[in-house]
């Protein structure tokens, strides 16, 4: 495993759509574990293909309850909505509220190639569709709603 370079914003890389993953092989595997690395590294709780230059459908998350790799993730179900504050490894020092659904229904495969469903709500599901929107060149900071000053908190 490998800690690879974040992009952060202004790279074009973050405004592309990722290609959906037609197999998954060793390469998919170690892009994968890398990124696990990368989230822990940086302190994140997600991370999406694009952010270390891979333009690929492949997210990670960790809410705190051990890593998820999805591969090809799609939404599948949405209730509700919420607003909340958001944050971007790509994206440093800024933070906003962002209204997202409250629960949502993921459909992927996990690294064997089985299909699988992930459910989440509060705060997987802001992570799920933080994520997911990266794979289409979708930034939090073009849904965000009010910009949150990050500096007082720095001292």
């Amino acid at each position: 495993m490998a800690i690879r370079q974040l992009r952060y914003i202004g790279d074009p890389i973050l405004r592309k759509r990722s290609k959906e993953v037609e197999e998954i092989n060793d390469r998919i595997k170690t892009l994968l574990d890398d990124m696990v690395e990368t989230m822990y590294e940086n302190e994140g709780v997600g991370l999406a293909a694009p952010q270390v230059g891979v333009l690929r459908r492949v997210i990670v998350i960790d809410i705190g309850e051990g890593p998820i790799k999805l591969i090809n993730p799609e939404i599948i179900f949405e209730e509700g909505e919420f607003i909340d504050s958001e944050g971007c490894l790509s994206i440093p020092d800024k933070a906003g509220t962002v209204k997202r659904p409250e629960k949502v229904r993921v459909k992927y495969l996990d690294e064997n190639g089985e299909e699988k469903i992930i459910e989440g709500t509060g705060l997987l599901s802001k992570a799920l569709c933080h994520e997911i929107d990266h794979l289409d060149g979708i930034l939090f900071i073009d849904k965000m709603i009010e910009e949150i000053d990050t500096e007082e908190d720095e001292e």
